[in-house]
């Protein structure tokens, strides 16, 4: 366990590789909270300590989007493919995790269709310009 100046020192190192945290998936700044407020379990100090070393090694990437290849999103609600905005949204409520997911998929799926078409996926492509005739949905 450490004492309470490492563990700040070790989120320091982590948020100053990051540029503050900007580029921490949510829930990685999130796991940098906790370490620092000594609230993780010992799950979560190994997934700290594990975030740590792939930052410190310069082998963080930040995960996609409910493991959509290229979707990102950032701490304001922020989604990017291949780091381009495509969208902006956040669901709250009964349900919220799988109709995230399920929009996260589709805006995958346009992003695909987009590319394959030779056009650069942006909001205004893959939102509102979206033809629904091109790809079902």
């Amino acid at each position: 366990m450490e004492n309470v100046d490492t563990r700040c020192e070790m989120a320091i190192v982590i948020l100053q590789a990051t540029h503050d945290g900007e580029e921490l998936d949510p829930a990685h700044l999130w796991l940098v909270q906790e370490w620092v407020n000594d609230h993780l379990n010992e799950k979560g100090e190994a997934a700290f300590r594990e975030l740590h070393a792939q930052v410190t090694a310069e082998k963080y990437q930040k995960p996609w989007l409910h493991g959509v290849e290229h979707l990102t999103r950032d701490h304001q609600g922020y989604v990017f493919w291949k780091g381009v905005e495509v969208e902006h949204y956040s669901f709250s409520g009964k349900g919220a995790y799988e109709r995230e997911k399920a929009a996260d998929e589709e805006l995958g799926r346009r992003c695909l269709i987009l590319e394959s078409e030779g056009i650069q996926p942006t909001c205004k492509s893959a939102i509102w310009d979206w033809d629904k005739s091109r790809g079902g949905k």
